[in-house]
């Protein structure tokens, strides 16, 4: 491995640093000092080593085996959130969707409440397109900072990365480290009031406290993942202690001691089950990595 100012760890257990609590370990785990000590690491980095970004590992399910090659992960120094002017942010991909929103709602900065919604890192939206209620982060971003795996620090518009639903076209092993973020002008008052309904819908609607992964299938076109789960009879549904959430159907639950394997499997149930009851083929929202044990 290059020298690296950061930390960088060997075989590095990865369950602790994912929603779900389960999965096998890192072949390294990388937490760079700043986006130099990325880009040079990058560099130096045998080419053929294969290379994945963690943000907070909420919508996300670590294969048993592992995952080889480098996991990066960024941390405190990539945590941070800088008003630029009355309508702009600049995130590091660290930064929280919490520490985004209220960073913008103090800054009068109204657009990206939705943010606050989603259990991720600016990385993560970036990469995915995270959205919710109605907004996505293609409507927000002017431009973002990655390190691609070559090591070349690059600067890419939301036309660069051609966003679709809960997908962009970011470059295989690019490490997003900012994002330029942009709302319109607002009233504290009014956009805490918005981010307040939207946690209450959450709250009331999914299931926050549990180890989870998320929104676990994309919504189909014209429909709702979550209706087409509960019409197959999936509501409840186990595979050891792997179950299908009774409050939120598009969400798997890991109960206590589920292993990804019985997580993954479960999800292709339902896939099977909702296929076989309306002809709908769900895709995963929830990106699958590593090998199986």
């Amino acid at each position: 491995m290059p020298e690296v100012a950061g930390k960088l760890t060997p075989n590095a257990p990865l369950a602790p640093l994912v929603w779900f609590k389960a999965g096998g370990a890192a072949q390294w785990l990388f937490e760079p000092r700043d986006a130099d000590d990325l880009a040079q690491f990058m560099a130096r980095l045998d080419p053929a080593m294969p290379v994945l970004a963690l943000g907070l590992g909420s919508n996300l399910i670590v294969r048993d085996g592992g995952v080889p090659g480098v996991v990066v992960r960024l941390g405190k120094p990539f945590a941070r959130v800088e008003v630029l002017d009355v309508t702009t942010l600049r995130c590091g991909g660290g930064a929280s969707g919490i520490l985004v929103s209220s960073t913008a709602r103090d800054a009068g900065i109204a657009g990206v409440e939705f943010l606050r919604s989603i259990p991720g890192t600016v990385g993560g939206f970036v990469r995915m397109n995270g959205g919710a209620y109605g907004r996505e982060t293609a409507d927000v971003l002017v431009e973002c900072e990655v390190v691609l795996r070559s090591g070349e620090r690059r600067t890419l518009t939301a036309a660069d990365l051609r966003y679709s639903y809960r997908h962009s076209e970011l470059p295989e092993g690019a490490v997003v480290v900012s994002a330029t973020f942009r709302g319109v002008p607002g009233e504290p008052e009014v956009i805490q009031a918005e981010m307040d309904r939207i946690a209450t819908s959450r709250e009331a609607s999914q299931p926050l406290r549990s180890k989870t992964g998320g929104s676990t299938f994309k919504n189909p076109p014209g429909g709702k993942a979550w209706a087409l789960v509960d019409a197959a009879g999936c509501r409840g549904l186990r595979r050891g202690d792997a179950q299908v959430s009774e409050k939120h159907t598009n969400f798997l639950l890991n109960l206590g001691n589920a292993t990804s394997a019985d997580i993954e499997g479960l999800g292709e149930d339902v896939r099977a089950r909702v296929k076989a009851a309306s002809g709908v083929t769900l895709e995963w929202e929830i990106q699958r990595v590593g090998v199986a044990s």
